[in-house]
């Protein structure tokens, strides 16, 4: 399953029935080593790749998302979703065309978001959000590639945790093409199931970024897919700071003694 129209098809299938988890690598180690860990598909993480290069989350410019899409669908076999982010873009039209370059990158999914980055107005208004969702699939349709739209909706993320708006924006945006659709930043189980049950026959994406939830209750609710946003990030980067402040700040080395050990991981990578 190398060729990109391979994967693609068999992201949709995934998507068909039962409830699988994506997770997401910030960079091709990790993301070979979440494939030989024998995830079916992977997602990518803006804030992870964006951490990578320095930077905070949300200032990476589209050419180096489009490049690190490239390189990390060609470093695995298996379906790589693309976090577009809000498609590097705010009219409809740049939107289509700049999903239309992403198309060329070797991914099976990808995913548009609604916020501004505005704090005092965290969310696109309503009619133009649901314009960038039908560009986008324009652009997909126009590609022939089988890519799988992502309609994401922010506001539990962005200071607008209002079901019925997201209710509202989620099923707009499955109306407007997109296969399947996300609200990050929803936890309770009863605000899931009204997510699930509004956008049925649709599958949902449910965003697990701590430990309030299992696989399992997951699937119970109905949520199809699974990804953990910037989570193993912030996992690795957790190991890496407690090793340096300990280091820094005390002069001991503690921390290192917990790490795996190199011929471990260096085996990881030992049939690349």
């Amino acid at each position: 399953m190398t060729h990109a129209t391979d994967r693609c098809r068999v992201f949709r299938q995934l998507h068909a029935s039962g409830c699988f988890v994506i997770p997401n690598p910030w960079d091709v180690g990790s993301a070979r080593v979440l494939a030989r860990l024998g995830f079916p598909a992977l997602a990518t993480t803006s804030s992870g790749f964006a951490w990578s290069l320095g930077r905070p989350d949300n200032r990476v410019t589209l050419d180096e998302a489009v490049t690190h899409f490239r390189s990390v669908a060609g470093s695995v076999n298996v379906p790589v979703n693309a976090d577009f982010e809000s498609g590097f873009a705010t009219e409809p039209a740049a939107v289509r065309a700049h999903v239309t370059i992403a198309t060329d990158t070797g991914i099976a999914g990808l995913s548009i978001e609604d916020s501004t980055g505005d704090a005092s107005n965290p969310l696109l208004d309503f009619t133009l959000a649901v314009e960038r969702i039908r560009a986008a699939r324009r652009a997909i349709d126009d590609s022939e590639t089988g890519i799988l739209l992502t309609g994401r909706s922010e506001g539990f993320i962005v200071g607008r945790p209002d079901l019925v708006e997201t209710i509202r924006r989620l099923t707009a945006y499955a109306e407007a093409g997109a296969d399947c659709l996300y609200a990050p930043g929803i936890r309770a189980a009863q605000d899931i199931a009204a997510v699930v049950g509004a956008v049925a026959p649709k599958p949902v994406n449910a965003l697990v970024g701590s430990d309030f939830t299992t696989v399992a209750e997951l699937a119970a609710l109905g949520v199809r897919r699974i990804s953990v946003g910037g989570a193993l990030a912030r996992a690795a980067w957790t190991g890496f700071l407690q090793a340096a402040t300990e280091i820094a700040e005390r002069g001991t080395f503690t921390s290192l003694g917990l790490a795996a050990p190199f011929a471990d991981v260096n085996r990881l990578f030992d049939s690349e």
